[in-house]
């Protein structure tokens, strides 16, 4: 049983949240009835999902990763990211033979 933290908060119960749809973003109604507490997920996200086609999902991803080259671009330009990687001594293939004997 999910307890109350000092902030107030609660954790949904996964059995739960898998249930009924209930996603991280997502708003939850809470309705007093009596001596009871109804908590009403809200329907907009799942129902907005539900109308996306596979090509309407696809255009999506090609534009944000299509914005996210422009940001690294833009960032590289003003020096935040190196154009190469930076040289570290090592590969990452080198961490997969650590402790291994040849």
């Amino acid at each position: 049983m999910p307890k109350v933290t000092s902030k107030l908060q609660l954790t949904v119960p996964k059995a739960i949240a898998d249930q009924y749809g209930i996603r991280p973003g997502d708003e939850l109604q809470w309705v007093a009835a009596g001596e009871v507490i109804r908590v009403i997920p809200s329907r907009r996200r799942q129902k907005q999902e539900r109308f996306l086609t596979v090509a309407d999902r696809l255009e999506l991803f090609d534009t944000a990763t299509e914005r996210q080259r422009r940001r690294t671009k833009a960032l590289r330009r003003k020096g935040g990211i190196p154009a190469k990687p930076v040289e570290r001594g090592w590969k990452r293939e080198d961490l997969y033979r650590r402790g291994l004997s040849d």
